[in-house]
């Protein structure tokens, strides 16, 4: 079973029957399908079926001479309709199944951004053949989640944001350059990065942590697709999966100035959601990625 089936309104499958009644659903009744030629004569191939707006199931498997499909494993998915981030970015093949994972270095982060591929057939029949050093496409990120909670937001007033956001681009410009291997760059993100921390110890010693940290993007446990985030959220929505009936909430959050789209069960989510407000779970990262446009 997929952990993250609960995400897109599926949290009542819980057997395997159940399951394959739904890949016959999903196959007989696509909302998509994409196929990449192999050398062997058969078709590589994903099927997707939406259970909700830009929400449901992808199957990967082969097609064989006859036409018929065989299952090599599926994802639950959520598409994003925001451009994330345009990095340069490198595709990695997964050892253990036909699945690949994308990574980019994005300083408004802080940390290498590991995502699962949405679009393998995209990227064997447009993205393999061109990708070389320094090539970008843009990146549409979305995210699962089946754990999350909202925080109020922080108080801020028009003064202290312009500050903050000069603050954000300097040390933007630090981390370009200190990637270039300036030291006088090094030397000064080191030196911010000791203020900052004797900054946030002696803060946290009378406030709750959450006040002083706004928004933040840690890895979270051994899969390295896997986050844990902080973020304001600038949009959302609900939707009904067609299927099961479950709600569904779909959040815009900005995360260090990364919009991503998480999706999450209702019965997973503690806390009533609103612009404004800020979303902290645990997620999975996915992405999209235009092959067709690049930027050398």
């Amino acid at each position: 079973m997929h952990s993250y089936l609960r995400a897109v309104g599926f949290s009542e499958y819980t057997d395997r029957s159940e399951l394959e009644r739904l890949f016959s659903m999903i196959i007989d009744q696509p909302t998509e399908k994409k196929s990449f030629h192999l050398q062997n004569g058969k078709y590589f191939t994903e099927i997707s079926k939406d259970f909700s707006k830009d929400i449901g199931i992808t199957l990967r498997g082969e097609v064989d001479l006859d036409g018929k499909f065989y299952m090599e494993h599926y994802y639950p998915y959520s598409k994003s309709h925001y451009i994330s981030t345009k990095e340069e970015t490198s595709i990695i093949k997964r050892v253990d199944t036909e699945a690949y994972t994308g990574m980019c270095d994005d300083v408004r982060l802080g940390v290498s951004l590991i995502f699962y591929l949405q679009n393998v057939v995209d990227y064997l029949n447009e993205g393999k053949g061109k990708e070389k050093k320094g090539m970008t496409w843009p990146i549409n990120l979305s995210a699962l989640s089946i754990s999350g909670k909202i925080l109020l937001p922080l108080e801020h007033n028009e003064k202290l944001t312009k500050s903050n956001t000069a603050d954000i681009q300097y040390r933007r410009q630090l981390i370009a350059e200190a990637k270039k291997g300036n030291q006088e760059a090094i030397d000064s993100l080191t030196i911010d990065d000791i203020d900052m921390y004797a900054m946030i110890s002696r803060r946290a010693k009378y406030e709750d942590i959450y006040s002083i940290v706004e928004t933040s993007f840690t890895p979270f446990g051994s899969e390295s697709d896997n986050y844990t985030v902080i973020g304001t959220i600038m949009d959302m929505d609900k939707s009904i999966n067609e299927i099961t009936g479950e709600e569904i909430v779909g959040l815009v959050v900005n995360c260090n100035d990364a919009i991503l789209q998480v999706i999450i069960n209702q019965k997973d989510l503690y806390g009533e959601p609103a612009i404004g407000r800020r979303f902290k779970g645990n997620i999975w990262l996915q992405g999209n990625i235009d092959f067709s446009t690049s930027n050398l």
